[in-house]
């Protein structure tokens, strides 16, 4: 069984490595157009999957690295980069800027989030209902606006911002 599982889960870590390797490095340098954010993000499953399927297949190699202080310490900064990055806020202030930007715009109404894109509301209203969004009333945000039509809001300022 393990040299089946070789066979294929080494090929298919190697493979999600490739693709999450070239979509990490063109998110890195704002390169996002076309299927490259989501791409990177559900296809990091078929890493996460190859890389666990390769482990177990290689069950004694893995653990014989545990004996050894390199790769320990690899391992356990590896683990201490992950610890920072998931628990550590991204400013002094306890949170990343560009969420908390996204959520003050999501949470605006409409006719203002109208000025920031330079545009009139109805003129934004028109683009929306143009995308079978319907907007019963300028004042209403965002995200109002994407719930009452089972929207994300994001799609909402998609529209907005296109």
């Amino acid at each position: 069984m393990s040299v089946s599982m070789k066979s294929w889960a080494t090929p298919l870590a190697i493979g999600s490595f490739i693709i999450l390797a070239v979509t990490g490095i063109l998110m890195f340098f704002k390169i996002e157009g076309g299927y490259i954010k989501p791409v990177h993000e559900w296809l990091s499953w078929a890493m996460v999957a190859g890389v666990l399927l390769h482990i177990f297949a290689n069950w004694k190699s893995f653990l014989a690295y545990f004996s050894k202080i390199p790769a320990v310490s690899i391992i356990s900064i590896g683990v201490i980069v992950t610890a920072l990055a998931v628990f550590m806020p991204a400013s002094r202030d306890g949170g990343n800027p560009k969420m908390k930007m996204m959520k003050a715009i999501e949470s605006a109404r409409l006719e203002t989030v109208a000025e920031i894109s330079g545009k009139e509301s109805s003129e934004i209203v028109a683009a929306l209902k143009e995308k079978g969004i319907m907007v019963d009333d300028p004042t209403m945000t965002v995200r109002q606006i994407a719930r009452t039509n089972n929207k994300e809001a994001m799609e909402v300022l998609g529209v907005v911002f296109r």
